[in-house]
């Protein structure tokens, strides 16, 4: 009898010995369930929120919007603060912000001169004009009518470029002579963007631009160029010139004041992200990345295979728009991370984690590589005027 206790005995005390490594298994494993969750929680407000901002833009656009201003002698660090943009970050030329505050940026420089084009031509766009095109061209009967329409009004409008529409058997061109000195990039890419927006909206598509040709040298931060209109830009040349195809021109138009009220409603944030080129690759490797928490970000062999592609051919294509892969993959974090710097209290962190940085330490050095500052500078600078 007492052997069979002693038996009894030691079997409950391996049952409990076993039951507690159980216990200690189990907890474990919903603690790392827990993490694992909390990671992809963060990751999915990200994912959600980048979808609504559509990207970010470069600090160094931010200085051409308000380059003229800045040389009227007006203080632009108050243009800026009212767009949501801290003015220290103005000294930071590989910064980027929202799309939404660079839109903004936008409608306060065109207050504060009573210019929509920036102060860049000797006549000035009055603040309204915009809004005054876009009703005209509603009563048009075909895109190609709009589009004339739209050239004529800019050379009643705009001294120092006079627009002309060439066409041939398959292609439309679109001629921007320069009545006195050769422009900068950003003043003709303002000019093509105010009137291919229009064209967009008008036919209801994303009208693709095949190439454009400008006298201008190519700007030292290119990159938003091709992403907004194509990757064929060639700079140097002997004209300012748009190709696109002549089949685009032949729509019609259907068009009211009701949709022209809720297009106006959008400008200028929907001429910065609705109409930009879709075609590009790095824009159909960015949609298809940004859906992914980047520890899940393919290999470029892995990459080609899924888009049908070789690896070259994706090298090739990526440098002609001005980046790489990797470089991709940088742009995608940092304006991950400047999203969340922005419009969260994540911590560093957890925003690092989020981003699948091995530690803080190393998020902190790329983010300072990616834009100039550290992410707690960046936050400190942007969050308290949002």
């Amino acid at each position: 009898m007492l052997i069979a206790n002693s038996h009894l005995q030691v079997k409950i005390e391996r049952t409990e010995v076993q039951f507690q490594n159980t216990s200690i298994l189990l907890r474990y494993l919903a603690s790392e369930l827990e993490r694992s969750m909390w990671l992809f929680q963060i990751w999915d407000i990200q994912n959600v929120t980048m979808q609504h901002t559509k990207g970010t833009i470069s600090i160094a656009l931010v200085n051409e919007a308000l380059s003229v201003a800045l040389a009227r002698g007006i203080f632009i660090d108050q243009i800026a603060l009212r767009a949501g943009i801290s003015p220290e970050l103005l000294a930071y030329p590989k910064a980027r912000i929202s799309v939404s505050a660079y839109a903004q940026l936008w409608i306060e420089i065109a207050k504060c001169l009573n210019d929509e084009f920036f102060g860049m031509d000797s006549h000035p766009m009055r603040y309204g004009s915009y809004k005054l095109l876009c009703y005209l061209i509603i009563s048009t009967d075909t895109t190609e009518m709009a589009l004339r329409t739209i050239l004529d009004y800019f050379n009643l409008l705009l001294d120092d470029t006079r627009a002309r529409l060439e066409i041939d058997q398959h292609k439309a061109y679109i001629y921007l002579d320069d009545q006195t000195h050769i422009k900068r990039m950003f003043t003709y890419a303002t000019y093509i963007m105010l009137v291919h927006g229009l064209l967009c909206w008008i036919s209801d598509q994303r009208i693709p631009i095949h190439q454009i040709r400008v006298k201008c040298a190519q700007p030292e931060y290119p990159q938003d160029y091709y992403v907004r209109f194509c990757e064929n830009i060639v700079f140097d040349d002997t004209v300012n010139c748009i190709e696109i195809d002549l089949s685009y021109l032949t729509l019609k138009v259907k068009k009211d004041k009701k949709a022209a009220h809720a297009f106006l409603e959008q400008v200028p944030h929907n001429l910065l992200v609705k109409y930009k080129n879709e075609n590009a690759l790095s824009v159909i490797i960015r949609r298809q990345l940004i859906h992914l928490h980047p520890s899940s970000w393919p290999e470029l062999k892995i990459l080609a295979q899924q888009l049908c592609l070789s690896e070259a051919t994706i090298q090739r294509r990526l440098k002609n728009e001005n980046t790489s892969y990797q470089q991709l993959k940088n742009d995608i974090r940092c304006d991950i991370a400047i999203d969340r710097l922005t419009h969260t209290q994540q911590s560093i962190q957890e925003i690092s984690d989020a981003l699948n940085f091995h530690e803080a330490s190393a998020f902190h050095r790329a983010f300072k590589k990616w834009t100039g500052v550290s992410p707690g500078a960046y936050r400190q600078q942007t969050q308290p005027f949002i």
